[in-house]
């Protein structure tokens, strides 16, 4: 019987632990054995708060998933003028955990996952639509709603893409290059239309 109360912190470890043995791994290949031992329980106890490796897997990538939200959420209210909040933007989405070499081959697995599961499918079109609307949201302020959609759509593709060329381990980009690449695209592109003050560099 599991102890009272000690729910809530073995499905964080088990959610933790099975994004480390997927990066571990670089697929969903793995067991739910493998995860348990990871996360110091039993199997059965794993069965037991999540039913099937499926639904913990899901579970995994939905807890992810919120806690960039909430972070990009905290650093956007810290930020002051549109500006400063797409920088907010760009910095969470190359924040140090998310490089981490684990994370990202996890993150690889589950879009690979996605061409066949729905549900993960759904969590990962969520993400993209809401790292394109919080790009978007603070370009219109900037500049015409037609530029802003084009910018943010590059930007994003920018993000992912740079995210992506980390699983190239043998000609990584470190993180401080890809915040200045994303930062001088968006510059490059808002000065024309809005003036060199708008889109002054604000990396912290």
């Amino acid at each position: 019987m599991p102890k009272v109360g000690m729910e809530p912190v073995r499905r964080k470890a088990l959610v933790d632990a099975a994004m480390r043995v997927i990066g571990d791994h670089g697929s969903l290949t793995v067991t739910m054995s493998e995860i348990a031992k990871q996360a110091g329980v039993s199997p059965a106890l794993a069965h037991h708060y999540f039913g099937s490796k499926e639904q913990l897997l899901i579970e995994t990538v939905r807890h992810h998933l919120q806690r960039l939200r909430d972070s990009t959420v905290t650093a956007m209210r810290a930020a002051k003028t549109p500006r400063e909040k797409l920088s907010a933007v760009i910095h969470v989405s190359f924040h140090a955990d998310q490089f981490a070499p684990e994370t990202i081959a996890a993150w690889l697995a589950f879009y690979a996952e996605a061409q066949r599961s729905e549900e993960t499918r759904r969590f990962l079109v969520i993400y993209a639509r809401r790292l394109r609307s919080n790009l978007l949201a603070n370009l219109k302020a900037l500049c015409p709603r037609e530029d802003a959609e084009r910018i943010a759509e590059g930007a994003a593709a920018m993000i992912d893409g740079l995210y992506i060329r980390q699983s190239l381990r043998s000609a990584p980009i470190s993180i401080e290059a890809s915040i200045a690449l994303t930062e001088d695209y968006i510059n490059s592109l808002l000065a024309p239309l809005s003036g060199e003050a708008a889109v002054q560099r604000t990396d912290k």
